[in-house]
């Protein structure tokens, strides 16, 4: 059990530890040789140009004005001077709506704690029951648990303290969620509305196309919305599996890649041409030279490319029963992607089309029927993931407590006895070991969402952000509690009777805030000042800039900038929401560790996104439904904990007053779901048609076919020759030309295609073939 001396000892190497990353971080940037890792953001923009190459090589690598290193910290008010409207248009909204997840956070715990400090505290130290229990139970505590309600005796009358206390937390973060929930929304829909033309404005995916023997993909797509949507429909793409394509393209850029990396350590030393094996990871094999094995690879491959891109275009078993189509305006396209277009639901499908850059084009060519079935297979993958990850849950737990290692390695017991390596096992060790567990956890889940099938990878992101957050509150907080309790209190477990042990385990829930509080020191402050150190970007752009960089263009696709990465973030933060409201009323001690964190990330990812991030994607705020569900969730589970130790504290006459709390804040939840989530799913039509009304007035003579022709084709068709291009208009785009265009078909339904309409100049209606 760690004390208050093990905390001291943890914070102290975590802090110095972020003032280690934080002081390199402030003495790197000043480099000019390091500029395009700190300011990627402003030279993808074009604001920003390389520190002069004039003048001494020394001024070039190393910035020599002294000055400027006196002023070291000075990026962290720099980063909070960027007013919120001026970020949104520098870096998008869901950057900004990001940073507000932070200043939400500071906004529920700051007054919490104030009040936690204030009120509970107080109540809790003034009290000896731990001393009582460790007579009678053996059971360990700490000087930090005299601060936690595990201080106040059975059945004390103090325990209505905490009630109220818990009905005030529970309604100020309600009244903080409403508000934000309230303002997220508005800025969502202010955004939209402002923003520029996009081509997903105007489109849907259409998915589920029925299989028709007389007509190709193409040409029932466009009979469908020309019988269905004929003033509003203008044109479509049809969806291609073109993954195989894709993956010789990509094998192609890699083998080029290493052409240059050969041809340029050629041209430095012309002595002797650089040699290869041609075996795996070119560890065996004959060897040949490295130049020449490259060229003659990178040509059989295209020669791959171009047979495969034929066979795509020309093979009907490569065009998959889905289309993005586009329409002549928001309205029309609004219209079609929320409402059901045939009697049987699942045909026809239809949603509001990602953005080009937010489209995951290998999860296109996926059939979706076998889309339940996917996700079937992930669900239970998903679960035995996680139930066997308590095993090292387990096993960081066992490392929390000094006496559980010297009852299995007693041999050890002189050293670890010795009070700093004591201090540092219990104060430092699991939170860094927990931190270490869970690297591989969100890469992992990302091909979990991969394999389920979704289209975007803003949803992809959002799918795997809910899986790690289900994870965390399976084994990060409720395995550290069950387990960590099962460990600490087994002694006790073994000599005492079945009816005892509830009440062991309600004295031990907020015992486990010391490892909490240590592992939130370990991620929230040294990993954050880990965050905006980017040693990894840092030393891989120095790798790619020494070997493979010839030109200013190769210099600008060295620079990694990333991106804010909502997947692993998001779930992260929601964990310290959820420690946060459990342990309010448990043990206050741990909140200022809380708000610290919440301080330091925000201005740190401020910093990241105004100079550093480049989003893939802009979403428009749409996680933020999936943000507040969270936090809902960390506060019914908060009061489910708090009635569950009241209950072992045997406070029967207070207990049932709890059980209006989460019945309350689940009516909460629904309320605000009900009053705005459909801002974040659904886009007004009186929105749709007054931005389309604007926006004839103003550029009556935009050409928005041309526009759209090619915003959702296949990037490994786009920069080819014409006569490839032409090749893919015809066979792949099913575009046709708005007048006179006939389409030859036997199905008898297309007899009642209407003729052209005036308004929306669709094509003509196409003859049976025997006419």
């Amino acid at each position: 059990m760690a004390t208050i001396a093990d905390i001291a000892v943890s914070g102290a190497i975590n802090l110095l530890t972020a003032f280690i990353f934080l002081l390199a971080f402030a003495i790197l940037r000043l480099q000019p040789f390091n500029d395009r890792v700190y300011f990627p953001k402003w030279y993808l923009k074009g604001l920003r140009s390389s520190p002069s190459r004039s003048g001494a090589f020394v001024r070039r690598v190393v910035n020599l004005d002294f000055r400027s290193y006196i002023r070291f910290l000075n990026w962290m008010p720099e980063a909070l001077k960027m007013p919120e409207p001026e970020l949104i248009d520098h870096a998008g909204l869901d950057s900004a709506i990001y940073l507000r997840i932070y200043l939400m956070g500071l906004k529920i715990f700051v007054p919490i704690t104030f009040l936690a400090w204030a009120i509970l505290v107080p109540v809790n130290y003034t009290n000896n029951a731990l001393e009582a229990v460790k007579m009678v139970a053996n059971v360990t505590a700490s000087d930090i648990d005299k601060l936690s309600i595990s201080n106040i005796p059975l059945k004390s009358q103090r325990f209505w303290t905490h009630i109220v206390m818990a009905y005030a937390f529970t309604f100020w973060t309600c009244y903080v969620l409403v508000r934000e929930y309230e303002k997220v929304a508005t800025m969502r829909l202010q955004f939209l509305s402002s923003e520029r033309r996009r081509p997903d404005q105007f489109t849907v995916l259409v998915r589920n196309v029925p299989p028709d023997p007389d007509e190709t993909v193409s040409e029932l797509v466009e009979h469908f919305f020309l019988v269905n949507h004929p003033d509003h429909y203008l044109t479509h793409q049809v969806v291609c599996n073109a993954n195989k394509l894709a993956s010789l393209v990509k094998k192609k850029k890699k083998m080029k890649n290493w052409l240059d990396y050969y041809q340029l350590k050629y041209s430095r030393n012309q002595s002797q041409r650089p040699q290869m094996k041609t075996g795996f990871l070119g560890l065996w094999g004959g060897k040949v030279d490295a130049i020449d094995h490259h060229i003659s690879e990178i040509e059989k491959l295209s020669k791959e490319i171009e047979e495969e891109r034929k066979r795509v275009l020309k093979d009907p078993k490569s065009i998959m029963p889905a289309a993005f189509v586009s329409f002549k305006t928001r309205w029309g396209a609004a219209v079609c992607a929320q409402t059901q277009q045939s009697r049987n639901p699942t045909l026809w499908l239809t949603e509001w089309a990602p953005e080009p850059r937010d489209v995951y084009w290998q999860n296109l060519a996926i059939p979706y029927v076998s889309l339940t079935v996917r996700r079937l297979i992930i669900g239970v993958a998903f679960f035995f993931l996680t139930f066997f990850f308590m095993i090292p849950i387990a096993s960081v737990q066992a490392l929390a407590s000094i006496e559980g290692i010297e009852k299995r390695a007693p041999f050890l017991k002189s050293v670890i006895e010795i009070k700093f390596i004591k201090s540092v096992i219990q104060g430092f060790l699991p939170g860094i070991a927990l931190k270490l567990f869970l690297i591989f956890l969100p890469t992992i889940l990302m091909i979990m969402s991969k394999f389920e099938g979704f289209i975007s990878l803003s949803s992809l992101e959002r799918r795997s952000a809910t899986r790690y957050y289900i994870f965390l509150i399976i084994n990060v907080f409720l395995g550290s509690i069950l387990t960590g309790a099962a460990f600490e209190q087994l002694n006790s477990f073994i000599k005492q009777s079945a009816n005892e042990i509830p009440k062991t385990i309600g004295v031990a829930v907020p015992m486990k805030a010391t490892f909490f509080i240590t592992y939130i020191m370990v991620d929230g402050w040294a990993g954050i000042a880990g965050e905006v150190l980017m040693l990894k970007p840092l030393v891989l752009y120095h790798l790619k800039n020494f070997f493979l960089v010839k030109t200013e263009k190769d210099r600008e696709e060295a620079m990694n900038p990333g991106s804010l990465g909502f997947n692993t973030g998001e779930p992260r933060i929601q964990l310290y929401f959820l420690l946060g409201l459990v342990y309010a009323t448990v043990t206050p001690v741990l909140l200022p560790f809380i708000i610290i964190f919440f301080a330091f990330a925000f201005v740190v990812f401020r910093h990241q996104i105004i100079n550093v991030y480049s989003q893939q994607y802009e979403s428009g705020a749409a996680f933020w439904p999936d943000v507040h569900g969270r936090v809902i969730t960390a506060l019914v589970i908060s009061q489910l904990a708090l009635m569950g130790l009241m209950s072992t504290k045997e406070a029967a006459q207070s207990t049932p007053f709890l059980i209006a709390l989460p019945v309350l804040t689940i009516w909460f939840h629904m309320f605000c779901n009900g009053r705005h989530k459909s801002a974040f799913v659904k886009y007004p039509l009186q929105e749709a048609m007054m931005k389309d009304t604007l926006e004839r007035a103003r550029d009556p003579n935009f050409n928005l076919k041309a526009y759209l022709q090619s915003a959702y084709v296949h990037p490994v068709f786009k920069g080819d020759s014409e006569d490839d291009e032409d090749d893919e208009d015809n066979l792949l785009s099913g575009k046709m030309e708005t007048e006179g265009v006939l389409v030859p078909t036997k199905r008898q339904s297309r007899r009642n295609t209407p003729v052209p309409s005036k308004i929306s100049g669709g094509s003509s209606p196409s003859l049976p073939e025997e006419v």
